[in-house]
């Protein structure tokens, strides 16, 4: 079906279909999980270098962080059935990945990122078009297969940093981001599993719409906003300090 009868389709069964083909409420979840995820990087950066006894391992703070990323995860698998190139868009976070961590061993030293959020993400893109392939029955089962097993991977110690991106740790190891295929892939599944039961057609799921521009704005340049965001919330938090030091 080609994408003016997609389209249509949408409009008869009066969902609501953008001009430039933006779904809101896509856009409006992306940009909530990005709040959360510059809220979360305060908190963190208040604790580290502000000396503010803030804990972000457990608790409230922890399961915001992780409702951000979960979040990203799950459109993202959404989105990737959007892009033209997926294999190439997913090189492009991965390599954004890897100045993350060029930037984070240099400043965190022993808690550079080895395999974060973008490293993930890109990866998940590469392997975007195999996924899409899966039927939806088979994407459901290995979902939970790859969630279940998270719970046994955890347990395993290695003595090489090359199975991180399986989730396989190594004695000492420790990371101020890490989110390995085991168990995440299994949202980016499910993000897959959304694209291809709905919004292949590229329709909203509602009847009604919230689109802003502001919000759309924030949604397009998700990546640059969490390359970018975290030196200028350092930056605020160290001289607030400096100025009431």
């Amino acid at each position: 079906m080609h994408a003016e009868e997609l389209k249509e389709q949408g409009r008869n069964d009066d969902r609501v279909v953008s001009t430039d083909n933006r779904i809101w409420e896509i856009d409006l979840l992306r940009t909530v999980a990005i709040v959360l995820m510059v809220v979360f990087h305060l908190v963190y950066d208040l604790n580290e270098f502000a000396g503010l006894d803030v804990n972000y391992w457990s608790g409230f703070w922890y399961w915001e962080g992780r409702a951000s990323a979960w979040t990203f995860i799950f459109l993202s698998g959404i989105s990737s059935g959007f892009s033209r190139n997926t294999v190439k868009r997913g090189v492009k976070v991965f390599a954004a990945g890897m100045l993350i961590t060029l930037v984070t061993y240099f400043f965190l030293r022993e808690q550079y990122i080895r395999f974060g959020i973008l490293h993930f993400l890109g990866t998940c893109m590469v392997l975007f078009p195999l996924l899409k392939r899966m039927s939806n029955t088979g994407l459901v089962i290995g979902a939970v297969a790859i969630a279940l097993l998270g719970i046994p991977v955890q347990r395993v110690v290695s003595d090489t940093a090359l199975l991180l991106p399986l989730g396989i740790m190594y004695n000492g190891f420790v990371s101020a981001d890490y989110y390995p295929l085991i168990p995440y892939l299994s949202i980016f599944m499910m993000g897959v599993l959304a694209y291809k039961l709905h919004y292949f057609k590229r329709v909203s799921l509602f009847k009604f719409s919230f689109q802003n521009r502001y919000i759309t704005m924030i949604s397009k340049n998700s990546l640059m906003i969490y390359l970018i965001h975290q030196p200028i919330v350092l930056g605020i938090v160290l001289l607030i300090q400096w100025i009431a030091g």
